[in-house]
Parts: C-alpha cells; sequence; structure tokens
C-alpha cells in the first residue's frame, strides 16, 4: 500500500540532515500522498496548514520519535504530495483527502496536532469520528468563520482575491514573505528552499492562493466545524500557542479554552505564527509530559 523512497530518490533540494526521515508514499482517491511514520508507540498525527509541508514538523519529529509513532502527511499540492486533475485544494477537499488516509493507515486512539488551517481540517474529521481520537494539540489555529474578524476579511479580498492570486502565482509570496514575517527566528537559505521549492511554477502555487481564498468562501464548512465542536468537549487538550503571532490571537486561544474544558496551556512567548520553526523544543516537551494524561485512559 505504501512504499518508502530511497535517498537516490529524495529530491535534490531536500538535504538529508535537514529532513533524516523515510519518505513513504499511498495513493489516496487519485491523488499521490507523501507522508512521514517514524518511530512507535502512542500515534501523533501532525497535520500543516498555508504554504507549509510536513518539512514545518521535522525538529519535533526527531525530539518524540524514539518515544512516539510520529505520522504526518502533505495535503494534495503541498510538500511532496500531488493532487489528481481536477481537484479544488479547499479545505473540505482536504478533509476528505485526510480521512481516506486515516482509513487507509488504520490509525486509531491518536492524538493529533493542529496549526493553521489544519485546524478546522483536522477537527472537521474528529468530529465525524471522535472515538478515533484521543486528544488534540493545538497551536494557533482556528474552527469558525472568520467574518467578523477584520483582518482575515482583509486578506481574503486582498491576497485571496484575483490581485493576490496574480501576484501570488509571480513570486510565491506567502513563502517568501509570509513565513519569514512570522516568524520570529532567521531561516537559513537552505530551510527557506525547502518551502519554495514545492512551488516551482505559477500553476503550483494555486493551492496557496486558494486556502487565502476560502477564509471567507468556506463560511459553510467553517460553520458545520464549529456546530459540531461540542462532540470533542470531553476530550484533553494542549493548547500552545505563539505569543507574538499578528493572525490568530489571545481571542482565538480563548475560544479553544472554552472548546476544550480540560485543557492545558503552554504559552510560547518568543513564537510568532509558525511555533514549529520557532519553538520546536519547547513544544515537544510540552507534548512528551502532557500525553500521560491525554492517553492514561488507553492503558
Amino acid at each position: 500500500m505504501a512504499t518508502a523512497i530511497t535517498s537516490a530518490e529524495r529530491p535534490d533540494w531536500l538535504p538529508e540532515h535537514l529532513f533524516p526521515f523515510d519518505s513513504r508514499f499511498v495513493g489516496v482517491d487519485g491523488h499521490h500522498i507523501h507522508y512521514v511514520d517514524e518511530g512507535s508507540g502512542q500515534v501523533i498525527l501532525f497535520l500543516h496548514g498555508n504554504p507549509t509541508w510536513s518539512f514545518l514538523y521535522r525538529h519535533i519529529i526527531a525530539r518524540l520519535s524514539d518515544q512516539f509513532r510520529c505520522v504526518a502527511l502533505d495535503f494534495p499540492g503541498f510538500g511532496l504530495s500531488t493532487a489528481r486533475d481536477g481537484y479544488g485544494f479547499r479545505p473540505q477537499d482536504h478533509a476528505h483527502v485526510l480521512g481516506e488516509f486515516l482509513d487507509m493507515l488504520e490509525l486509531d486512539e491518536m492524538l493529533v496536532m493542529l496549526h493553521d488551517w489544519s485546524g478546522p481540517i483536522g477537527l472537521s474529521v474528529a468530529v465525524q469520528r471522535p472515538e478515533r481520537f484521543v486528544g488534540f494539540i493545538v497551536g494557533n489555529t482556528f474552527a469558525w468563520p472568520l467574518d467578523e474578524k477584520w483582518r482575515f476579511r482583509a486578506m481574503a479580498r486582498a491576497v485571496g482575491g484575483r490581485w493576490g492570486a496574480s501576484v501570488e502565482r509571480q513570486f510565491n509570496t506567502f513563502v517568501n514573505l509570509a513565513m519569514p514575517l512570522a516568524t520570529t527566528k532567521h531561516l537559513p537559505h537552505e530551510v527557506m528552499r525547502c518551502y519554495r521549492k514545492p512551488f516551482p511554477s505559477a500553476e503550483s502555487r494555486r493551492p496557496i492562493h486558494v486556502f487565502a481564498h476560502e477564509l471567507l468562501a468556506s463560511h459553510g464548512f467553517l460553520y458545520e466545524v464549529q456546530k459540531n465542536l461540542g462532540k470533542l468537549r470531553e476530550h484533553p487538550a494542549l493548547l500552545v500557542w505563539g505569543q507574538r503571532d499578528v493572525a490568530f490571537r489571545a481571542s482565538e486561544r480563548a475560544r479553544f479554552e472554552e472548546v476544550f474544558p480540560g485543557h492545558e496551556l503552554v504559552l510560547l512567548e518568543d513564537a510568532n505564527h509558525f511555533i514549529q520553526e520557532d519553538s520546536p523544543d519547547a513544544i515537544a516537551e510540552a507534548i512528551d509530559e502532557w500525553e500521560d494524561l491525554a492517553c492514561s485512559h488507553l492503558r
């Protein structure tokens, strides 16, 4: 079902010292899905948002894979995954792929880490199958419509509109500008290269623009996620929140505190939006310490 590629097949822009994991591929609904599956034990599923891929979690996986089974996939059109013709790249489309992926790998009793767009994507799957998830690690994300916040309306209309599509396709702006601005740590050239290379052409950057457009256009999908969050109320949650994020702020964190009343909170004082780049050690340590509580009923 799934195969690992050899180092000879690894893209030349992805050095092994930065991403020291076997790349595996599986066919899901006509897509060629890349994922990593490292270690053994309690499963932690790591989900990425825009414009990242499983590479975002490299430090955390390296830290935790000696104690956990760490699984991270790339959604179609991101990282090393390729999408079938006609794919829409909307969050509901990715949610369908994620559900099929979990079925194919027979993943159950999972912890899952959510970030950016993978918050509503992952939670939309979880509210349909709450029994398959034992806890949630939530970092700088959302799970409801964003229409009420001016900053998201402005981003969706500017970046997600026709002008934004043209600029994104020409300059790869989400990677080249947004990522450096949304991290507190300097991202070295070889790291930025690994974020740029999955989007070498104008057409390959369409998935990035779709996510920006869907900040408002996916109101219905996001409303359904929000409406069903009560199904997860009894699940334990670890909130790891970057304090310097200008997009997902304390107000979004407070809403997750209400969604998960049994949560534990770790504030990442020096982290911006991409917390996995800014504070990977703090996140890994928090997960390691919290997992005993989240999974105690399974033992």
